[in-house]
Formats: C-alpha cells, sequence, structure tokens
C-alpha cells in the first residue's frame, strides 16, 4: 500500500510538471487546465496526507518540526486519558457486575479440562499452552516419581487434615436445601431405592416366603403378599417422586435438616466425622490407590504430550 501511495504521487507529479507548460499557453485547450488543476489538487492532497499521517508517529523526514511525533511525545498523557475513560465507563461497579453474572466459570473450566488438542495441521493450541505442557512433561519425567508421588500424598494428607470436614458439609447442604436445589438428590435417592428394590425382588420374596406358615406356602399366599409388598412399595416410591408435597419428602427434608445442623453444631457429629476423615486419610489402602492414581495421571500427561510432539 506504501508503495502504491507513494507511485500515485509520483504520477500526479509527473502529470502536472508535463501539463503545466500547455495549460499555461494563451492559445491552450481548457482541458490541459483541468488535468493541470487536477494533478496539482491530486499532488498536494497526498502530499498533505502522508505529512498528517506521519506527524502522527514520527518526525517527517527526521525533521523536528513542531506539532509532530505527536504520539511518541503524549503517549503517557494518552494512556492516562484512555485508563481514566475505561475506569468511569467500563469498569464501575454496576458494569463489572453485569458481565461478571453472565460469566459461567464452571463451564469454562470444564472446557479447558476436557480440551485435548493435538499437535497437528488442525492443532489450535496457542505457543503459550504447548510450551507450558512440553514444561511439564519435561519437569514429570525428570523427577523422580515415589519421591514426588510421597510428596503429593503427604502434602495432600496434610491438608485434609487441616480441613474441618464436618461444618463445610454442613453448610453446603443447608444451601443447597435453602436454594431448593436438594431436590435432585431426594429423587435421585428415590430412583436408586426404585433400582435397588427392582434388583433384589427374589431376595424379597425369599424373605417373605421364608416367614410365611406352612399353609400360606402351600396355598401360594405367600407369593401373592410377596408380590402385593412390592407393587405397594414401588407405587410409593412413585408417589414420592412425582409428589412434591408428599410426607415422607417432609420426613426426609426433616432428616436432612437435623443433619445440617448436627454437622455444624453438634459437637459428637461434628467429632464421628473428624473421625471417619482421619482414618480414611491414614488407611494404607487409601494411600496406596492416591499413589496409584498420581502415576496414572503422571503417565498420562506424559504420553499425551509425547504422542502430541510426534503426530
Amino acid at each position: 500500500m506504501r508503495w502504491s501511495a507513494t507511485g500515485l504521487l509520483a504520477a500526479m507529479a509527473v502529470v502536472f510538471f508535463t501539463t503545466h507548460g500547455p495549460a499555461a499557453a494563451p492559445d491552450a485547450h481548457p482541458g490541459w487546465g483541468y488535468l493541470n488543476a487536477f494533478a496539482e489538487a491530486a499532488m498536494v492532497g497526498g502530499l498533505a496526507d502522508w505529512f498528517a499521517v506521519t506527524a502522527l508517529f514520527r518526525h517527517p523526514l527526521g525533521l523536528p518540526i513542531p506539532h509532530t511525533a505527536i504520539i511518541p511525545k503524549n503517549k503517557d498523557r494518552i494512556a492516562d486519558t484512555m485508563a481514566d475513560f475505561l475506569r468511569r465507563n467500563f469498569l464501575t461497579p454496576s458494569v463489572v457486575a453485569r458481565r461478571m453474572s453472565g460469566m459461567n466459570i464452571a463451564r469454562a473450566i470444564g472446557d479447558f479440562l476436557v480440551d485435548t488438542p493435538v499437535k497437528s495441521a488442525n492443532d489450535t493450541r496457542s505457543r503459550i499452552t504447548a510450551g507450558a505442557a512440553e514444561m511439564l512433561a519435561e519437569i514429570l519425567e525428570s523427577l523422580d516419581p515415589d519421591r514426588l508421588g510421597n510428596q503429593v500424598r503427604a502434602g495432600l494428607a496434610g491438608q485434609i487434615h487441616k480441613l474441618e470436614v464436618s461444618p463445610l458439609a454442613g453448610r453446603m447442604l443447608e444451601s443447597m436445601m435453602t436454594d431448593k436445589q436438594h431436590q435432585p438428590l431426594i429423587n435421585g435417592f428415590i430412583r436408586w431405592a426404585g433400582l435397588t428394590l427392582e434388583d433384589n425382588e427374589d431376595t424379597v420374596k425369599d424373605v417373605i416366603h421364608k416367614r410365611a406358615n406352612a399353609v400360606m406356602r402351600w396355598t401360594g399366599l405367600d407369593e401373592r403378599i410377596s408380590a402385593n409388598v412390592l407393587d405397594g412399595l414401588y407405587k410409593l416410591l412413585a408417589e414420592v417422586l412425582v409428589d412434591p408435597d408428599h410426607p415422607i419428602r417432609f420426613k426426609i427434608e426433616e432428616g436432612l435438616q437435623k443433619l445440617a445442623h448436627d454437622l455444624q453444631d453438634d459437637p459428637e457429629t461434628r467429632e464421628r466425622v473428624e473421625d471417619m476423615k482421619r482414618e480414611l486419610v491414614e488407611n494404607p489402602e487409601m494411600g496406596e490407590w492416591r499413589m496409584g492414581v498420581w502415576a496414572r495421571i503422571r503417565r498420562s500427561l506424559i504420553r499425551r504430550e509425547r504422542s502430541a510432539d510426534t503426530e
């Protein structure tokens, strides 16, 4: 574009000087004057545009002409003015709150975690992402896996020991119930109960058959009783599932409210939860499980980056 503009400016200069003589002759045709004036206007306009644009960023031809190199001389003032404009118009609490309310941070994190691009023709990873992944693979390969795994396990166990699980779980449960987010949990529990009952119908029938007397078994009444019991249980679970005001739901909610309260304020409940947490953390099998998880994560990260490099 710069070469095109310079070439057009030079062409207008050639036309101007070429037509200046014929246009100034006494018996010249009026067309020469129009052509000469057109070339003169184009040349002056091109020079003015070149000077104006150049003066914004540097001194034209390196000459310290006043009111040139405007941006380099005033960059600090321009930056302060832009920052003040952004702060007053775009970084106000109301604007930021409106923007943040529409952000789905959990989904963005999930998309980032499940995105596993590779180095291929369609690779969309940035240099920073690819470089960081390569550096992570190098670090994981260079460090002693057993020693690092023991450090990770010890650090994780120490953090879990410091964390009071019981009050946190109680506050989470209380918050879920306040926001009515516990209903899917209850529905899931009811569906699970129905599926469990369906998988253990033979066990229920066998229990009723063993507890029935000989006459009931001989007449087959125990089978009818078993079928009626199962039908009644299925019907009850279905009613609880579809009726949000069912008494059993209220009983479950009362139990959850009491559990949330005890997890936060009942010393015995908190102590039991802490004992369960300590037993779980100190269990050797749990430690081996954490080591296995760490080893699989380490191998997966290294394999993914190394396979991406070879594609």
